[in-house]
């Protein structure tokens, strides 16, 4: 049996919007939907039985919201549902091992709504052995899809482009992958980001600061560039691909490239230790700031 898409809702607008995403792309990846509500997420909740009927009513009302709202925008998607129990982080967790993707609110789990992502997001996205989606409050269809010729919003025209976030140092097969085959299934270009910056002074030996030129290093990074996706374009020759290479930090050129596009692809290495999670500042960044949907795929 195909794993599904797994969405997280809590009755947020967040997570609403969320749950729409999931739906819409379980039908890109003709996969089955299933929708999750942990209850019981506060630890100092009381055991009784009537706390319990009244959390697994509120779960119920909850599913029954997100269930009515993807069936008016994703009728075809095959749907169920799902409560599961225990502290938030945890149960997500729990629950994603299962998923294709799991996909977040990047606001209300946690109730911090002063956050641009909420905690519960953040430990999920630090941990998941599963690609993990944030899409941020306020989502609609059309904010994936170009505008129409009278600058209209529209889910008519063609996506908008899906973007690869790429450390040339640290290049990985899986996020690559990942990345072409979300171009793939919307037909959409992908943009292949890396940034470099040059090297400072104090780690150059003596003389050493002008031996390469910036225009020479950014030529080098874009042949570099050039080569690690040379056997991705063979693999999927439908898909074309725009190499960018910019001088600069990677957060702000990621953060750049995604305002204008319909999906954002970052990696994020498999602690070698799962006690000691972590999200490196990049990543980090392109979750708490980038204006589209954002996808964590961890690799070892």
């Amino acid at each position: 049996m195909f794993s599904p898409v797994i969405a997280a809702v809590d009755g947020s607008a967040g997570s609403l919007a969320a749950a729409e995403w999931a739906a819409r792309e379980a039908v890109r990846r003709d996969r089955p939907l299933r929708l999750v509500h942990a209850w019981n997420w506060h630890p100092r909740q009381t055991d009784s039985e009537p706390a319990n009927a009244a959390q697994r009513h509120l779960a119920r009302r909850v599913l029954r919201q997100a269930e009515e709202r993807i069936r008016a925008a994703a009728p075809e998607v095959r749907l169920t549902d799902e409560q599961v129990e225990g502290p938030a982080t945890a149960a997500l967790l729990k629950v994603s091992e299962q998923a294709e993707l799991l996909v977040l609110g990047s606001r209300g789990l946690s109730g911090l709504t002063g956050l641009l992502v909420g905690s519960v997001a953040l430990g999920v996205a630090a941990k998941a052995t599963r690609p993990v989606v944030l899409v941020r409050t306020g989502e609609e269809a059309e904010d994936e899809h170009f505008p129409a010729g009278d600058g209209s919003p529209s889910t008519r025209t063609g996506y908008r482009d899906v973007v690869l976030g790429i450390d040339l140092a640290d290049a990985c097969d899986e996020v690559i992958e990942f990345a072409f085959e979300m171009a793939r299934q919307r037909h959409a270009r992908l943009r292949v980001v890396h940034a470099w910056q040059p090297p400072s002074a104090i780690g150059l030996g003596p003389g050493g600061i002008g031996l390469v030129s910036d225009p020479e290093r950014a030529e080098e990074w874009q042949q570099f560039l050039s080569a690690v996706l040379k056997g991705w374009r063979e693999r999927y020759p439908e898909t074309e691909v725009l190499e960018t290479v910019v001088e600069g930090k990677a957060s702000t050129a990621l953060v750049r490239a995604a305002s204008a596009a319909s999906l954002l692809v970052v990696g994020r290495r498999l602690a070698e230790r799962p006690t000691l999670p972590h999200i490196g500042p990049v990543t980090r960044a392109a979750i708490h700031h980038a204006g589209c949907p954002l996808v964590v795929v961890p690799h070892e």
